[in-house]
């Protein structure tokens, strides 16, 4: 028997809500839904979601709020939905911490497809396979455990920080281009934005660099994308 994949759904306008939960459901998906931020966090700890969908306009804690106490909790993966044309709240919203992102209006099958996406990445993550500890510098990549160590000490990485980790090393003093990036990491290059990508870098340097923003590690490659230093 398949496993039913459970999502949160937190959204405050109640005709957006019904209306993605029932192509949601038509997917195969549970939706439990929350309609502000406290009960969110709530139903996120009653109901153990596979995933989270988060509107960031709520009417009592920030969607962005939301967002950083659902990520210090768990490593669940995040998609935030925008406003069609506020670029700050994407950004911001992936710095908080979400894996991805829809704008609104938000299309259905477009989501559904971001959501395949991520519960197959994390299916994959899950699945452990023997490779030796890879280092650079102070920072080792241990992959059957799925942990990254910097000077000795476990990072606490996302699921799609590791993945990014994993594929720079796979690459190790290889430049990846940002469409590379997130065809490989992300699983869909039509539907991405390069801007997923330096938001996932920029904290992803906080965590292995000492200086993140002056890396020695995860350098920028201007105008093709970035390389880990081998």
């Amino acid at each position: 028997m398949v496993a039913v994949h459970r999502l949160l759904f937190i959204e405050d306008d109640d005709q957006i809500r019904l209306a993605l939960r029932l192509a949601l459901e038509d997917e195969g998906y549970e939706v439990v839904e929350a309609a502000d931020g406290r009960s969110g966090l709530e139903r996120f700890a009653e109901r153990e979601p596979d995933l989270v969908l988060l509107d960031l306009r709520l009417p009592d804690i920030s969607g962005f709020e939301v967002c950083r106490t659902l990520r210090s909790r768990s490593i669940v993966p995040i998609i935030v939905v925008t406003a069609q044309a506020d670029t700050y709240d994407m950004v911001a919203g992936l710095e908080a911490g979400a894996d991805d992102y829809v704008r609104k209006p938000v299309v259905p099958k477009e989501l559904a497809a971001r959501i395949r996406a991520l519960l197959r990445r994390v299916q994959l993550h899950d699945v452990r396979t023997t490779h030796a500890p890879t280092r650079f510098g102070d920072v080792e990549l241990h992959r059957e455990q799925g942990v990254v160590l910097k000077a000795g000490v476990e990072l606490s990485l996302t699921k799609t920080e590791f993945r990014l980790m994993c594929e720079f090393a796979d690459h190790a003093g290889m430049v990846l281009s940002r469409d590379q990036l997130l065809e490989r990491v992300w699983g869909y290059e039509y539907l991405g934005d390069s801007r997923l990508v330096d938001a996932h870098v920029r904290r992803l340097r906080v965590k292995i660099e000492d200086k993140p923003d002056e890396p020695h590690l995860l350098l920028t490659i201007r105008g093709i994308g970035y390389r880990l230093v081998g």
